[in-house]
């Protein structure tokens, strides 16, 4: 396995774009993070660098979305990306992958404008998924229908609204890549739908800088010592997991991302599996930490969401542009 070691360093956001915020550096499995440098963009302002947010987690008619829905919404949006893009790798856009300076936000985006990059926020109802070439016995329980779908029984395992009897988790299979994952209430979930030409052609760039954005939002919510770990994806705090992520590229056109653990009821289901393969490491989520006495105050999915919005826009430098959010 081709290990790519980068010297631990503690980069300074003041010095780039004078934030008070520290971008933490550490070895990774493949690539390295560095901060984009938008004086080499050709738009040159975070301002100008406007993508869509589809926030289904702070509006108030939030409420858990299943996987299937939101799955089906990230690959529309990528086959507007690509229709964006054109066929030929020389033929120019159609358009500009950020949002119009002159557009607000509307009830209703252009047709026209749905191939510009886009960020989803969304908390799921529970969920196994499983990437590309996961291996499925790391679902303990788990058996293929006759169907030829799959499922998983759990009994006596409490879900996430505390019933005792037996409940059943769907799994999915998906594109992205990594091994089983579960997703449910109380984790916040992100998929940023980009073309990573506007940032860094590099997908192990693109790892490093989600999982940077993790570790921001953490230290901007008040949980310390969130880190990565040698060979490894995800970010770790006191030796537990808090957050995974699997991606999919297509013409460096991004979908799937990452997932942080909030409340304490987002670990209810991960007993049920083996956690990105990981055998004898534990998970943890926000809350946990801070009974722990890392943090003052625990955090709702709404309050923490926030925190990533901030993160997101300085780690990628860009800015958020709230979009319709009717399912």
């Amino acid at each position: 396995m081709l290990l790519v070691i980068a010297f631990q360093a503690t980069w300074s956001v003041a010095r780039r774009s004078r934030r008070q915020h520290l971008i933490h550096l550490a070895p990774q499995q493949l690539g390295e993070f560095e901060p984009i440098n938008l004086r080499d963009t050709s738009d040159g302002d975070r301002t100008r660098r406007r993508v869509w947010l589809y926030d289904f987690v702070t509006t108030s008619q939030s409420t858990t979305v299943p996987y299937n829905l939101m799955w089906d919404h990230q690959k529309s949006l990528v086959g507007h990306q690509l229709s964006r893009i054109g066929k030929g790798p020389k033929d120019p856009p159609l358009y500009d992958q950020f949002i119009p300076l002159d557009l607000d936000s509307e009830d209703i985006i252009p047709q026209s404008l749905l191939g510009c990059d886009s960020v989803i926020f969304v908390e799921h109802d529970p969920v196994y998924t499983l990437g590309t070439a996961s291996d499925a016995s790391f679902i303990r329980g788990y058996k293929a229908s006759s169907g030829g779908t799959e499922e998983v029984e759990k009994s006596g395992i409490p879900n996430y609204s505390r019933e005792k009897d037996s409940v059943t988790i769907p799994i999915v299979r998906i594109e992205r890549g990594g091994e089983v994952t579960y997703h449910g209430p109380g984790q916040l979930v992100v998929y940023p739908i980009i073309d990573l030409r506007g940032y860094k052609q590099d997908i192990h760039w693109y790892m490093r800088a989600l999982e940077e954005v993790i570790i921001l939002a953490l230290e901007k919510a008040g949980v310390k010592g969130a880190t990565r770990e040698n060979n490894l994806t995800g970010v770790w705090v006191s030796n537990k997991k808090i957050a995974a992520l699997g991606i999919k590229a297509r013409r460096w056109v991004t979908m799937h991302g990452l997932a942080i653990n909030v409340d304490m009821k987002s670990l209810q289901n991960f007993e049920g599996i083996v956690p990105c393969g990981l055998e004898g490491r534990e998970v943890t989520c926000i809350n946990e930490e801070f009974t722990s006495g890392n943090a003052e105050s625990c955090f709702t999915i709404k309050e923490f969401a926030v925190h990533v919005r901030e993160a997101l826009e300085e780690i990628f430098g860009v800015t958020l542009v709230s979009a319709p959010t009717l399912l």
